[in-house]
């Protein structure tokens, strides 16, 4: 199965998974959903299901009931964010993380402090272009 995005009803039921850090069931994540998000249980156990089809959830089974499943990311936030991250740049700047980044500068102001922040994340880069091995 070629790798599929993760959906923005799907990067939901992520997020309640990253916050909470621990194994969740279908049901505990819904509760946790149901306070901002309108989905049925139901529909949130496909979504889970299809997660784990991408291989971005992975679950194991209750020792006790073996009816309940336990789900755990399987890839982190920011794992997630890199690979959101490519396929939007491929997609709407031909694969050139330049352009991507000149538009997103260019529709908003920056204060010093975020301008600073930018600065060191492009030192950072530099530094790993220049030793392979970091980052």
């Amino acid at each position: 199965m070629a790798k599929e995005e993760i959906t923005t009803s799907e990067w939901q039921i992520m997020e309640a998974l990253w916050a909470e850090h621990a194994p969740l069931t279908s049901s505990e994540v819904y509760k946790r959903l149901q306070r901002n998000v309108k989905m049925s249980q139901r529909m949130v156990r496909v979504l889970m299901n299809r997660l784990c089809q991408k291989g971005v959830l992975g679950y194991k089974v209750d020792e006790r009931d073996l009816r309940v499943y336990h789900y755990y990311a399987q890839k982190s936030r920011e794992e997630c964010v890199k690979e959101k991250s490519r396929k939007f740049v491929d997609s709407y700047f031909s694969g050139s993380g330049t352009n991507a980044m000149a538009a997103l500068l260019q529709s908003y102001d920056l204060t010093d402090e975020q301008i600073e922040e930018l600065e060191e994340i492009l030192e950072n880069s530099r530094d790993r272009g220049a030793d392979p091995k970091k980052g």
